[in-house]
């Protein structure tokens, strides 16, 4: 067995036999007539049971499915800087997050149009406990990060996930993707966990662990959506943060999230790339900061590269204005997309809670401040 095989996804080799596991599974049947509405199911049965590489079934499949989904539930994705990147490059992909499955998909999809390598991407074990949602994972190139872990189990479970992050980058040029923090950002205040960096140093065992980003090309990405469409669905964990209650997930929760982030309205879309980061890196590795404070630094480079490359929309701004009671923002927005946020904002929170209603136009209005923090620190 390889050390990887609790946590990898499959090997090319295995593509075809891991698809006829799922061949007739009734939610695999549900996702492809959502994709190929006009075709008959022995159609795309009969392609994906001829299918034998994941990328094939990615493009094949998973990209069809997505453009399908922006089609149904957006006013289109806009991306920049993709012009950054190089063909047949491995960059580490260090992203905000906001929905499960979207974020991902999405980001493979505009590697894909670009001609760029698909990347391998985290995901949280919790969230393919199915077996039908476990086999197609591993069938989109997603690497498990084993959740819900303590003490040895979890120090162990990161030197894992880290030594499998270092040989997709290093020895098979294959692109990697993860969040910034352990889960979505719930209030739209996108920060880069210290403790997902230190994860990633764990292979490298000698005195400065920090010199593993200089061999490894780190690119801040961020994502934005007018509307999120599991806003409302983050609401009760953080009423639960707000009482320093510990928040226990409903059985069927991630699983809720999943459906409602593919089928929930987005309005529009950007995706940035925020170029490669490695001069800031350099600069790091040669500051004299201990091990900790070079971590916390590259962080805030982090950070601010996301934020500044963060794409307002009106929504954003008409949040700002309602949570702080003025009208700085009022000329970015119009009386009509107003008028839109507000009913959106009524039909979804309690509006005598306030709590609520903060919490609702802070998860928007958060990436304004940090945008201002981002431009204020680059004067």
């Amino acid at each position: 067995m390889s050390q990887f095989d609790s946590i990898r996804p499959f090997y090319e080799t295995e593509a075809n036999a891991a698809i006829r596991q799922i061949i007739d599974d009734p939610m695999l049947e549900a996702m492809m007539n959502f994709t190929f509405p006009a075709d008959h199911s022995q159609n795309w049965k009969d392609l994906m049971l001829h299918t034998q590489s994941l990328r094939d079934f990615q493009v094949n499949f998973i990209y069809p499915g997505i453009q399908k989904v922006l089609e149904k539930s957006s006013n289109g994705l806009s991306t920049g800087g993709f012009d950054l990147l190089e063909a047949n490059t491995a960059y580490l992909f260090i992203s905000n997050h906001r929905d499960i499955i979207l974020d991902t998909s999405l980001f493979n999809a505009c590697l894909y149009e670009n001609g760029l390598v698909l990347t391998t991407s985290a995901i949280g074990d919790n969230l393919i406990h199915r077996p039908f949602l476990h086999i197609l994972s591993k069938l989109n190139r997603n690497f498990a990060i084993k959740r819900g872990l303590q003490g040895r189990a979890l120090l162990e479970s990161s030197k894992q996930a880290a030594a499998f992050i270092k040989k997709s980058l290093l020895s098979e040029n294959r692109s990697v993707w993860t969040a910034q923090r352990e889960g979505r950002t719930k209030d739209g205040n996108d920060a880069t966990h210290k403790g997902v960096l230190k994860m990633l140093t764990l292979i490298d065992e000698g005195s400065d662990q920090f010199s593993y980003f200089e061999k490894i090309k780190v690119v801040p990405i961020s994502i934005s959506y007018e509307y999120d469409p599991t806003d409302v669905l983050k609401m009760p964990e953080l009423l639960a943060k707000s009482r320093d209650e510990k928040y226990v997930k409903g059985e069927n929760e991630d699983f809720q999230n999943l459906l409602r982030g593919l089928l929930g309205s987005k309005k529009r879309i950007h995706l940035q790339v925020n170029g490669v980061i490695n001069d800031k890196i350099l600069e790091i590795s040669k500051s004299g900061l201990g091990s900790g404070e070079k971590l916390a630094t590259l962080a805030s480079v982090i950070d601010q590269k996301i934020w500044a490359g963060y794409k307002l929309w009106p929504s954003n701004y008409i949040a700002h204005d309602l949570l702080y009671k003025n009208e700085e923002y009022i000329t970015q927005y119009t009386v009509e997309e107003k008028k839109a946020f507000e009913k959106r904002l009524q039909e979804k929170v309690d509006i005598n809670n306030q709590f609520l209603v903060k919490s609702f136009l802070s998860m928007y209005a958060n990436p304004v401040n940090n945008q201002i923090k981002a431009l204020e620190s680059n004067q």
